[in-house]
């Protein structure tokens, strides 16, 4: 039987955007009971979840990942706003937002998604919405006391920015003290920026 790793394809953030997140969450963690919060060393934008890959893949994976991304420009995007996945009074997940910048992260999510699909990985039923999860809840319960209302008065939160110059496929180990993120592989972006 051949290992599988779970893998995914994310971009790091800048670490004074790390550092302001973590104050959030720490506020956050503060005034609200029943989430689980991520750990800060593992705060990052999913660009693309792969799900269990065979080992004897990754090579191949990481080479389409490098290809689809070497003519792309490096890139800033500004991590903004406090919201709710599927929606506020409903959350399964807590994440910062992206303003400015979040078109081009679109834009590499689907050179990634296209790549990617010719080794057979199932296509994005939707576009990517950029986000870094801070947290998450158990699915289909309601908002845990107070947590509406600080996702409202934080709805304009702003990290800050943070420059894309590569991305990175990782492994995700689940252990009961949360995940463990390992970079198998970083590929960087190295087209020219235009003038």
């Amino acid at each position: 039987m051949s290992e599988h790793l779970r893998t995914f394809v994310a971009v790091e953030i800048d670490e004074p955007v790390r550092q302001r997140a973590v104050v959030l969450i720490e506020r956050l963690r503060a005034a609200i009971d029943g989430i689980s919060w991520v750990a800060p060393q593992n705060l990052h934008l999913t660009l693309k979840f792969l799900g269990d890959v065979a080992a004897s893949r990754v090579a191949e994976v990481s080479q389409t990942v490098r290809q689809a991304v070497a003519s792309l420009a490096p890139f800033e995007f500004e991590c903004r706003g406090l919201g709710a996945f599927p929606r506020i009074e409903r959350p399964n997940n807590v994440w910062i937002g992206c303003g400015e910048g979040a078109q081009a992260l679109i834009a590499l999510a689907q050179r990634l998604d296209d790549g990617l699909s010719q080794l057979g990985f199932a296509r994005e039923s939707r576009p990517l919405v950029p986000h870094l999860t801070l947290g998450r809840l158990r699915r289909g319960g309601k908002a845990p006391a107070g947590l509406i209302r600080l996702l409202r008065e934080n709805a304009e939160f702003v990290a800050g920015r943070t420059c894309v110059r590569q991305v990175i496929l990782f492994s995700s180990q689940l252990t009961p003290k949360g995940p463990i993120y390992t970079p198998l592989e970083s590929a960087p972006l190295a087209g020219q920026r235009l003038p």
